[in-house]
This record gives structure tokens, C-alpha cells and sequence, in this order.
């Protein structure tokens, strides 16, 4: 009998270290690079995953455009391996056209708008209309803006627009390979501007709202697989994940609009 039993428990024991050895197996690692505005939400997101799935995300991250060592394109031209990739829309369009993507592998996942913020306890500026924002700017010592996306807008397209171009050329503070709401916090800017997403966490910041409407851009921030991928029905299924209704709560809070699921092209 005893006999029986110590053989029962080998038997189970070699079972369930089968089945742990096929779920290991079975298991795999999804190398994903995604620009500063989806961070947020990403980092809420992928523990989700992982704990579904039994699969790990290896995550890098970096701006969308530019040529800081750690930006998105910096790392493709150095040749790291990444099975998808989220960044901006003129990010991502500018890799597809160099073939690093799958062609019609975009998937538009959020819209992002840029906003600003001051240290906590300073001053408040009006941003509120397109006559407030530019006194604004001309009143500030020094403005922090973005190397990527939001900030390539500002400093070639809106400072012009409002006739502000020289008074920043003077004041502006283009921010590389860490996030403008550090550099104001740290008290090293007065007024900084970035995508919404990656200024309201920052506890020493007060955030002063988004831009006028008639001046904002809207950016989409977009998912595509990359041309060689090791795993990508892997990243097939992490971008579904991203997309689903079910996350999507999770993604506004932290200032983005999730883009539903069937409107934007189709991972294929």
C-alpha cells in the first residue's frame, strides 16, 4: 500500500512537471519598442497580458522621431530586434516607407493631445485661446518642448504661426531622451509642453490644460509589425489586446482616446 501510494505521488509529480515544462514551452518572450505618449498605458497593460498569457513583453522605449541615441529610429538603424513597434503616425509612416514594417500592418490605437504644465506652487498661465497662449509664450523664461512629435509641431509649425519663432528661438528648451515634465519639475524650465499622457503624472506639476483648439494637433499613435519579427502572431495577439473594449477605461485614464477597434487598418 505504501508502495502504491509513494508511486501515485511520482506519477502526479511527473505529470504536473510535464505540464509545467509544455506551459514553459510554450511560453515566449514579444520584443516591443513604443514612443514616450502610449507609456503610460502600456505599463498598465502589459502585466495584464502577461498574466493571461503566460508570454513576457520585453519592452524598450524611446521618441518617435529624431536622432537621440535612444530614439525609436536610433534603434532601428543600429539594428535591435523588436517584433512591433507603437509610436506617432509620421513615426511609424517614415519606418514603413524605409521597409522596416509590414506593409498594412498599421493599427491606429490612440489620439493624443499636447497640453502644458508648470512646476506645482508657480504661477498659472492662461493657455485657454490662440491670444492667450501666444502672451504666454512671450512671457515665459524659458519653455520646455518635446524632441519628438509634439514638440517637431511646435517649434516648426506653431511658434511661426503665432509669431513667437524668435522669442523662443531665444527661450525654447528642445528636450532629448527624457520627458519634458521632469525638466520643469526639476525647476530647469518655467513652462512646459508635451503630449497630455505624459505630463499628469508627474505630481510635481501642475497641469494647465491643452491647447486651443484651433492650434492643437491631434496625433494618432500607431502600432505596426516589424519586417522579420520572431514572434508575430505573438504580436498579433498583444495588439488585439491593446485594442479590445476592454481596456479601454485603463487607456483614457491616463489621457489618451482609445481608437476603436475596426476603424484604422488591420494588423495582418
Amino acid at each position: 500500500m505504501r508502495f502504491t501510494s509513494t508511486l501515485t505521488r511520482r506519477v502526479v509529480g511527473g505529470l504536473l512537471l510535464a505540464l509545467l515544462t509544455a506551459q514553459a514551452a510554450l511560453a515566449a518572450d514579444i520584443r516591443v519598442v513604443t514612443s514616450g505618449a502610449f507609456t503610460e498605458a502600456y505599463k498598465k497593460l502589459v502585466p495584464m497580458f502577461e498574466a493571461a498569457t503566460g508570454h513576457r513583453v520585453i519592452s524598450s522605449y524611446g521618441a518617435s522621431i529624431g536622432n537621440a541615441p535612444d530614439s525609436i529610429p536610433s534603434r532601428f538603424a543600429r539594428g535591435e530586434s523588436f517584433d512591433m513597434v507603437i509610436l506617432s503616425e509620421g513615426g511609424l509612416e517614415a519606418l514603413m516607407k524605409d521597409g522596416k514594417l509590414v506593409p498594412g500592418s498599421r493599427v491606429d490605437i490612440v489620439r493624443s493631445q499636447i497640453g502644458a504644465a508648470v512646476r506645482k506652487g508657480t504661477p498659472k498661465p492662461d493657455i485657454s485661446t490662440v491670444a492667450a497662449l501666444k502672451q504666454t509664450l512671450l512671457n515665459a523664461s524659458s519653455v520646455a518642448y518635446s524632441a519628438s512629435a509634439s514638440g517637431t509641431y511646435l517649434s516648426t509649425e506653431l511658434f511661426a504661426k503665432l509669431g513667437v519663432q524668435e522669442r523662443l528661438a531665444q527661450t525654447g528648451k528642445k528636450i532629448l531622451s527624457e520627458r519634458v515634465g521632469a525638466v520643469v519639475a526639476r525647476g530647469d524650465a518655467e513652462l512646459g509642453f508635451q503630449q497630455v499622457s505624459e505630463l499628469i503624472y508627474f505630481k510635481e506639476l501642475d497641469f494647465i490644460g491643452t491647447l486651443p483648439d484651433e492650434v492643437q494637433q491631434t496625433i494618432f499613435f500607431s502600432a505596426g509589425l516589424v519586417q522579420g519579427a520572431q514572434q508575430p502572431e505573438l504580436a498579433r495577439q498583444l495588439l488585439h489586446f491593446l485594442t479590445s473594449p476592454a481596456v479601454a477605461e485603463t487607456v483614457r485614464a491616463t489621457g489618451l482616446d482609445p481608437v476603436a477597434q475596426g476603424t484604422a487598418g488591420a494588423a495582418k
